[in-house]
């Protein structure tokens, strides 16, 4: 009887760790930008920096869940 876990259980939860960690790692990034730099915030109108600071959030956020669309659909 061979040792250790089943392949298909240890495929399933690498998928599930890598998924909390990169989901973790887009959020902290996001939140070090955003209220750590300032970024999140305008004091009055938006300046260059917030609306770029927006836009790569949106851009990263659509490869996040594009990851997570490919990682699972099988």
């Amino acid at each position: 009887m061979e040792q250790g876990w089943d392949p298909d259980i240890k495929k399933f939860f690498l998928k599930v760790l890598n998924s909390l960690f990169l989901g973790l790692l887009w959020l902290m990034a996001a939140s070090t930008g955003g209220i750590y730099y300032g970024l999140a915030f305008t004091t009055g109108k938006p300046v260059i920096y917030n609306i770029l600071f927006y836009i790569g959030l949106l851009i990263s956020l659509f490869f996040l869940l594009r990851y997570y669309y490919l990682t699972w659909k099988d």
